[in-house]
């Protein structure tokens, strides 16, 4: 098992992530704390003002989801 991607994130920075993958000009109101917390785990950056999912958020939002879709079957 590859543990490289495998963070303990709170809700609110799962929905968050979540939120990144939107275009820059649709994006939700964020709480900068929560994205302070993911540029800190590299899985956010600023460009500006706008936060954007790098490409390590990108794989951990994707292993994410399918581990969340395994607890919901169990």
């Amino acid at each position: 098992m590859n543990d490289e991607f495998d963070y303990d994130l709170t809700p609110a920075q799962w929905e968050t992530l979540k939120a990144l993958r939107t275009p820059a000009a649709r994006l939700p109101r964020m709480s900068r704390t929560t994205i302070d917390g993911l540029i800190a785990l590299e899985l956010a950056a600023m460009h500006g003002d706008t936060p954007l999912l790098t490409a390590k958020g990108r794989k951990v939002l994707i292993r994410g989801s399918s581990l969340l879709l395994q607890d919901l079957a169990a």
